[in-house]
Formats: C-alpha cells, sequence, structure tokens
C-alpha cells in the first residue's frame, strides 16, 4: 500500500464509494421522473452494450444479486423495456435484450445522464480524465480478474 494511504484519514475505499453514492442519487434524481431507478437504469445500459444476456449475467454486470435482477426484469419487462427469449443453448433458460421502447428511454436520458458525469469530472483537464477512466479500469480488473464490459 502506498504510503500516502496509509496516513490517510479516510481510505480510499472509503471515497469510491462516496463517489458511488452520489452518483448514484443524482442518476436517480434524472430517472426517477419516468419512474426507474439507477439500478434499472444501469441494467437497460448494460443490455444496450450486451445485448442477449442471462438473467445472472446481467445480476453480475449490473452489480446486483440475482434474486434481486428476477425482480427488476420482470418489472423492466412489464413496462415494455426489455424483452425475453428463449436460450437457443437452454431450455430453462431466457435471454434478455433492450426493446426499441427501452432504447428510447436510454436515449432520452442520455443527455441528462452525460450531465451528471460532467459534474463529477467539471475539475478535471481532458488528460486527467483520460487517465483517471484507465485508473478506474485497472481497479476493476485488479479486482474481478477481468476486463470491464
Amino acid at each position: 500500500m502506498p504510503a500516502a494511504l496509509k496516513n490517510a484519514d479516510v481510505t480510499m475505499l472509503y471515497l469510491i464509494k462516496q463517489v458511488e453514492l452520489a452518483v448514484r442519487y443524482r442518476l436517480d434524481e434524472v430517472v426517477s421522473g419516468i419512474g426507474l431507478t439507477a439500478l434499472q437504469y444501469t441494467a437497460l445500459t448494460v443490455l444496450e452494450r450486451h445485448p442477449g444476456m442471462t438473467s445472472a449475467e446481467l445480476a453480475r454486470n449490473s452489480f446486483v444479486r440475482a434474486q434481486t435482477m428476477a425482480q427488476m426484469t420482470t418489472f423492466l419487462e412489464s413496462r415494455g423495456l426489455v424483452r425475453k427469449e428463449a436460450d437457443p443453448r437452454s431450455k430453462r433458460q431466457y435471454l434478455i435484450f433492450l426493446s426499441d421502447q427501452g432504447q428510447n428511454v436510454i436515449d432520452s436520458l442520455r443527455a441528462d445522464v452525460a450531465e451528471v458525469e460532467q459534474a463529477m469530472l467539471a475539475d478535471f483537464g481532458e488528460q486527467e480524465v483520460l487517465q483517471f477512466t484507465s485508473m478506474l479500469r485497472r481497479c476493476r480488473v485488479g479486482l474481478s480478474g477481468s476486463h470491464p464490459h
């Protein structure tokens, strides 16, 4: 551990959690107007990048438990934001896809979500944003042992 962190009043994990909570709060403000939560919005954006995931895969990539994701996909499907298709590789699984309506929701929120990110990075220079992005990816790889999705 670097010496700077040994003597810090707060740990790196504490700071990361505080940023995560602040982002989640701001995202909840953005998406609440259309009746979604930040976690539901996150699941939709994961499906946008990786269509055709199982519920378990979507849960892992959205950082929620499998049971939570099962409830979430039921809700999102009832709102017409996702659709399920039988998995051709398994008779007992379904693959989840973003629906056209789900894509429209993401598209309608894109500018507001970008404003949250811009606010978070407002004091960073362009090179700092690139370095910070790289460092966050390396942190994720360090913790998960795999490259981010």
